[in-house]
This record gives C-alpha cells, structure tokens and sequence, in this order.
C-alpha cells in the first residue's frame, strides 16, 4: 500500500527467489509448513498505521474499562470455568481488516479478537526468513513500541517464561506434530526453551503437574495455552490426567478464561466506528432488512470453523442455540494489495503481550482474494495466505 515499495518488491520478486523461501522455512527443523505462505508482505503507509493504532488504542480502552469485566463474565461457561484466573489475559490479540471509508481513506475494521496465543514465536522466524531471501529496507520493521528483534523476544519470554526455568514452562497442545501451527511450536522452543508437550503426557500429583523431558520428571510451573476449547471437546479419545476445572498449582498463559471472555462475546460490547454491527443472534427479534450483507459466525471457533457468509432468513431460522451465535454487518476488504493477476485484501493482526498494561508487539496478515480469508475460499490463488506487515 505504499505505492513505490510495492512497485520495488513486485519487479524484483522472483519465483525462484520465493521457492528458496519457503526451502529456507521448512528447512529451519525439517518440517513442511502446512499453511500457505504468501509471496509478498504488504507495506502499511503511515497514515493507515497511524489509524490503526488510533483503533486499537480505542478497543483496549475499552478491553481495561471495569464495565467490561463485568460484562465479559457472562461469556464464561460456568461448568468450564478455571479456577485462579488472573487479572487480565496475558497475550492478546486484535485482528482488523483493511477497508476504505466513504471518503476513500484506508479504515481498520475489527474482526475477531482473542484473549489467547497466537503465532509470536513464528513471526519471528518469517520475519527472518523475509529480509534474508527478498530486499526489505532495514527502516522497515515489523515490530511496534519502539521493540527490536532482540527487544521483541525479551517481553515475549517476559510473559511466558517469566522468572521460571524454560524446561518448567510448557506449551500445552493436542498432539503438538499434527497441528498445522506446529512449525510455530518449534520457534517458541528455539527462541524461549520451552517445549511443546501433549496434554495426554502430564503427570498430576495432588495439584502439581509434571512431564518428562529426556527421562526426567519435570515439575510445571507455567502452561503457554495453546489448547482450543472447541478442539479438545471434539476428542473424547484422549485420556489424561488432569482437568483444565480443577484447581492446580500452574500459572496459565494465558489463562483459559479468557478464551472465552475476550473473544468474538466481546464484539457486541463495542460502540465504535472500527467496528461492524454486531449483535447476538439471540437478542434479534426481527432480521435486517438485508441479510445478505451480514455473517454469521459461532462464538467460539477459531480459523473460520462454522462461519456462514451466505445468510438468509431461512438460514438464520434453523440455527440452533442461538445465544451461541453473533450476526456481524459485513465489511468491504479492501483489495489493495497489487499482484502479478488480481490485488489481494487483507487482514492485520496486532500481537499484544499484557503485563501492567497491554503492549503492542507485532503483527501477522492474512491475505486474501476470494470472498473469506479462509483457505477454502483461496484454493490455486497466488499472492495469497500467511504474511507479516511492515512500516516505518
């Protein structure tokens, strides 16, 4: 979106040079990628950035305001409930769109967000991989509050190692190898030390829990979450030893509450001009006039899982626990991103770490040119998928 840095990148963007990238990542642990990784970054302008963080600012005052924990509450189950919960999420992320206004100016428009993990670690390695393999400005960053490459992982390891020794912090998945993330998992063990372990290989004994690491019982003391509520209630197969409900001697991060609490229940509480109209589906008596320009998403999926984009009355009518469904006002990605064929749209995510206060720290995009940003609506597209955001 900086006109003369994607005039620059798209003349001497090479597939060959692309191929090596990607060589070049999964060469990193000899382990394919399984999502895709786009050919390009895109280059936000500062007037879009300056906007962006104007957007966000506004979202997390709202996100600290005491109003709104008294209304995150009632979007935690009571029967899932986690005791020891803490006073806010410790990792936290905004997901916005990139859109125009009726002005023609670059807009953000809140999407999604999460009290949950994202891809921290990950980023750092792309990023890497990124300015390696194609010419990117050493001005450019991808980093936000004034962090650095080496800054940036010390206040993510801050927050999820914390004072603790790296071999007593886990991140905690369903079979770690076989999630499409996993390439995020081995980054978080290079650059913090901490390992990803299967919740079915945890040990308990009384509140503590423990793991083995090379033939030795290790005793956890801080669980990166990387679990998703609606995964795990998918899998009755798995046997383990604890239960996320019952009061255990860990730290969470973050803690699993706030899955729940920060996600897309929060939607309807924000009042804001970079935000969508957003509204349960339970709390609608009579339908818009224009359901073809709404969405409708379940409240606590993640990558798009249930997502109906092509609504109608007849389909707003069969869904069941309706409570358990918002009805979002669609937004109009902007295709702003030049290709080699058609421009893509795009999808920023903005990387919070949250100790005393929440702190910006990077950023991963979604690009897209079908109608959604999930992979099903971009099959045999170019120019599309995982990517990073660079400004100055």
């Amino acid at each position: 979106m900086i006109p003369e840095l994607r005039e620059k990148y798209n003349s001497q963007f090479t597939d060959k040079a692309y191929q090596k990238f990607l060589k070049d990542l999964d060469d990193e642990f000899k382990v394919h990628i399984e999502f895709r990784i786009a050919e390009t970054p895109i280059f936000i302008p500062n007037d879009l950035r300056d906007e962006i963080l104007k957007a966000a600012d506004e979202i997390i005052a709202t996100l600290t305001n005491p109003e709104f924990r008294k209304y995150s509450q009632n979007a935690l189950p009571e029967k899932l409930a986690v005791p020891n919960e803490d006073d806010h999420a410790a990792v936290l992320a905004l997901d916005f769109a990139v859109c125009k206004d009726e002005d023609g100016k670059f807009i953000p428009q809140l999407i999604e967000l999460q009290g949950f993990a994202s891809l921290f670690c990950y980023q750092q390695l792309l990023n890497e991989k990124m300015r390696e393999n194609f010419s990117i400005e050493n001005r450019l960053t991808n980093y936000f509050s004034g962090l650095n490459s080496s800054t940036y992982l010390d206040e993510v390891r801050s927050v999820i190692v914390g004072e603790s020794d790296p071999e007593n912090v886990i991140l905690l998945e369903i079979e770690p190898a076989r999630q499409k993330t996993y390439i995020d998992f081995l980054c978080t063990e290079k650059y913090l030390g901490v390992k990803s372990i299967c919740l079915t290989d945890i040990s308990k004994e009384g509140k503590k829990l423990f793991y083995t690491n090379d033939g030795k019982k290790v005793p956890i003391e801080r669980i990166y979450n990387r679990v998703i509520y609606d995964e795990l209630a998918k899998r009755n197969d798995l046997k383990y030893d604890f239960r996320f409900t019952e009061e255990l001697d860990v730290k969470w991060i973050a803690h699993p509450n706030w899955f729940f609490k920060i996600s897309k229940y929060s939607l309807p509480f924000f009042k804001s001009k970079y935000v969508p109209e957003t509204r349960f589906l339970s709390d609608i008596s009579e339908y818009p006039d224009d359901p073809e320009n709404y969405v409708l998403k379940p409240l606590y999926s993640f990558a798009g899982a249930g997502v109906m984009y092509d609504v109608d009355r007849k389909s707003l009518d069969e869904v069941k626990d309706r409570h358990e469904f918002i009805l979002q006002r669609k937004v109009n990605y902007e295709p702003a991103i030049i290709t080699p064929d058609i421009p893509a749209k795009a999808e920023l995510r903005l990387l919070y770490i949250w100790k005393d206060k929440p702190l910006l720290v990077n950023n991963l995009v979604r690009l897209s040119k079908g109608k959604m940003m999930g992979v099903d609506f971009n099959k045999e597209k170019t120019w599309v998928g995982s990517s990073i955001a660079y400004h100055f």
